[in-house]
């Protein structure tokens, strides 16, 4: 599905497999991106959907993981081995998915285990810049949902398209939540100004006016 010219989302629930979150994949001059992996269960179908939209001479680069949490990093291993890409979350979330952390990934939540793997670049402050082609991709830590949990800007043309998965929690002890921390999260993600915000779970929304009270409603 197209969100605007050279971002589409690849995979989700009715996407690729049921317990999916939103996977987002960008294409900047001569590569590319994929931000989140899913539970690994559609992997297949994610490979395909990625097909009909990028030709095979572009490569991914990364895959932006936005938070530690089962249904956005399940399927991270997979497409390491299929693509090549490297691997990017925060150090405060890396440290569980490198040590295979059921519950702090919510890995227990969907009935299985938390595979481990490795982060090949692990960000450790508020904000980092990626070279894609021929524009940026700004990380910033938005803690709260999890403790290491991201959001992701690109800018293309005049407009700012802000991956901003779980902007809806949940809170959970087990999954080392932080209320303050989410509330200071939501706020810094409407000072962005964003004119489209793919989320995880609830779709896309255009308009800053549109994104804000999407956000608003769960402060």
């Amino acid at each position: 599905m197209e969100i605007v010219q050279n971002i589409w989302q690849v995979g989700g629930g009715d996407l690729t497999a049921p317990a999916d979150a939103a996977i987002y994949l960008v294409r900047s001059g001569e590569q590319a991106a994929l931000i989140d992996a899913g539970c690994g269960n559609g992997h297949e179908r994610l490979v395909e959907n990625i097909s009909s939209v990028l030709a095979v001479d572009i490569p991914i680069r990364y895959l932006f993981l936005t938070h530690c949490h089962y249904d956005h990093v399940g399927g991270a291993a997979a497409l390491k081995d299929q693509y090549g890409c490297k691997i990017v979350a925060h150090q405060l979330d890396a440290a569980y998915l490198e040590a295979g952390d059921s519950q702090v990934t919510a890995a227990s939540w969907y009935g299985t285990k938390m595979r481990p793997f490795i982060i090949d670049h692990k960000i450790e402050g508020h904000k980092e810049i990626f070279e894609l082609g021929n524009r940026d991709v700004l990380a910033y830590h938005c803690p709260g949902h999890s403790p290491g949990s991201l959001v992701y800007l690109v800018k293309l043309e005049n407009q700012k398209i802000l991956f901003g998965q779980d902007v809806h929690g949940p809170l959970d002890p087990s999954l080392l939540s932080d209320r303050q921390d989410y509330i200071r999260s939501l706020k810094f993600m409407m000072g962005l100004k964003a004119d489209i915000l793919c989320e995880g779970h609830f779709g896309i929304y255009k308009g800053n006016d549109n994104i804000n009270k999407f956000i608003r409603s769960f402060l």
